[in-house]
């Protein structure tokens, strides 16, 4: 019997495009070698000798991918959430990052964080640590371990921030990167590396500039914060008045899409200028609807980025975000679609349930390749989801049922299974 082959069977729904939701009843769902074979509503006779785990009428639906999260932030969640972010950075989070320089701190909120990302409905996902190396690797251990994908990015920064954070100069930064690198690039087979400029006022010239030689010489994908805030953008464009616009700084220095596969987090406010520049080098969108309506940045415009094929998904953004949940995420990003769609553009309509459900699983899940639906190629990370305690007197169909769990998997939901690549996770 080959490794990670097998079949679940149970009410399964995937997204094959942004509004097309597949759905099939007590169907069978493929998987040799952890990769989906497809799904069916008779096992095909080729597969009959696979072993069979029957699910009964639970939902099965793909792993989601948390596109931006910041692990050092967790032990602050819910906190702070009537500030601003500039003033939320500087009252919560860089306060709490400078205590990662103490390693035996850092490993109990990182095992806090990977036990818990563990049980949540994300299989994979896009990370920021802090800009200190022990901590950082010790993070990537632990995520790997748990049979996690993600992308783990050691932070940058240089300039304008508290001094216990402040890297030395630029040079110190790329060598401590550099260092990093050297020491995790190959090390794990479930986490990588990804360089994470924390955004460019933190960032001087001369280290953007060594970033994206850094990029070129190991082909890393890129990860920062883009037009998030008002206040931020006038901010960049003080420091950098050469620059035609934000997302322009990155591009300048080679850290914006086209080699450099790049996920810039919020891009609240970003011009026509910028967004043009997203399209071209296939920038991805990470969506933070939660962080945006916590610290009073603004409402994406994620109508258009999806009319513009703009590659994009969702992100928790915690603690910006108050928790991991990619169903709170899906729900507010329908939200502030509407309060977007109300209230700024009535030419773009709000988002539906088939679009966010495509956000939070293949959407996002493509900046790790073929990920995020069970079509046919596709890597096997699956969640298996009971709703039998959210009580109804209804009669739902299996698409509801899902719709329903969106919005209400903290009253009664239950993730009963999870498989990553085809290989079934314990969440105990």
């Amino acid at each position: 019997m080959n490794e990670n082959s097998f079949i679940i069977r149970g009410n399964i729904c995937y997204a094959e495009a942004k509004e097309q939701l597949s759905v099939t009843d007590r169907g069978y769902l493929v998987c040799c070698k952890g990769i989906s074979r497809g799904v069916y509503p008779v096992i095909p006779d080729e597969y009959r000798d696979l072993p069979v785990k029957d699910y009964g009428d639970r939902l099965i639906i793909p792993g989601m991918t948390d596109l931006h999260v910041h692990a050092p932030q967790y032990p602050f969640r819910g906190l702070g959430m009537d500030l601003e972010l500039l003033d939320w950075l500087n009252t919560h989070t860089f306060p709490e990052e400078s205590r990662y320089a103490e390693l035996e701190y850092a490993e109990k909120a990182y095992q806090i964080f990977v036990d818990d990302l563990k049980k949540s409905a994300s299989t994979r996902a896009v990370i920021f640590a802090t800009i200190h190396i022990p901590a950082t690797e010790f993070l990537m251990k632990q995520l790997d371990a748990a049979g996690l994908k993600t992308y783990v990015g050691k932070v940058n920064m240089d300039q304008n921030c508290t001094d216990t954070l402040r890297e030395k100069d630029a040079e110190a930064s790329l060598d401590s990167t550099a260092a990093w690198l050297r020491e995790t690039a190959e090390k794990y087979p479930n986490t990588h590396p990804i360089l994470t400029p924390r955004f460019a006022p933190t960032c001087s010239g001369p280290l953007l500039e060594g970033l994206g030689k850094l990029q070129k010489k190991y082909g890393l994908p890129v990860q920062s914060h883009l037009s998030e805030n008002l206040s931020e953008i006038a901010w960049v464009q003080e420091l950098f008045p050469w620059s035609s616009c934000y997302g322009n700084v990155y591009e300048h220095y080679g850290l914006f899409g086209k080699e450099a596969k790049t996920v810039m987090a919020h891009c609240v406010h970003s011009s026509d200028r910028e967004v043009e520049l997203m399209k071209r080098n296939g920038v991805y969108v990470a969506h933070c609807p939660q962080s945006n309506i916590n610290l009073s940045s603004g409402i994406a415009p994620i109508r258009r980025y999806l009319e513009e094929g703009i590659p994009t998904g969702l992100g928790t953004d915690m603690a910006g975000g108050a928790n991991m949940s990619m169903f709170r995420c899906m729900a507010d990003a329908i939200g502030v679609s509407k309060l977007y769609w109300r209230l700024a553009d009535q030419s773009r309509k709000p988002l539906t349930m088939e679009e966010v459900f495509f956000l939070a699983t293949k959407g996002g899940g493509s900046f790790f390749g073929k990920t995020g639906s069970f079509e046919e190629g596709y890597e096997v990370d699956a969640l298996i989801l009971d709703d039998s305690g959210i009580r109804t007197t209804k009669e739902l169909n299996t698409k509801e049922r899902l719709e329903r769990y969106i919005y209400l998997a903290e009253e009664g939901g239950q993730i009963v299974g999870k498989y990553i690549a085809g290989k079934e996770l314990p969440l105990s």
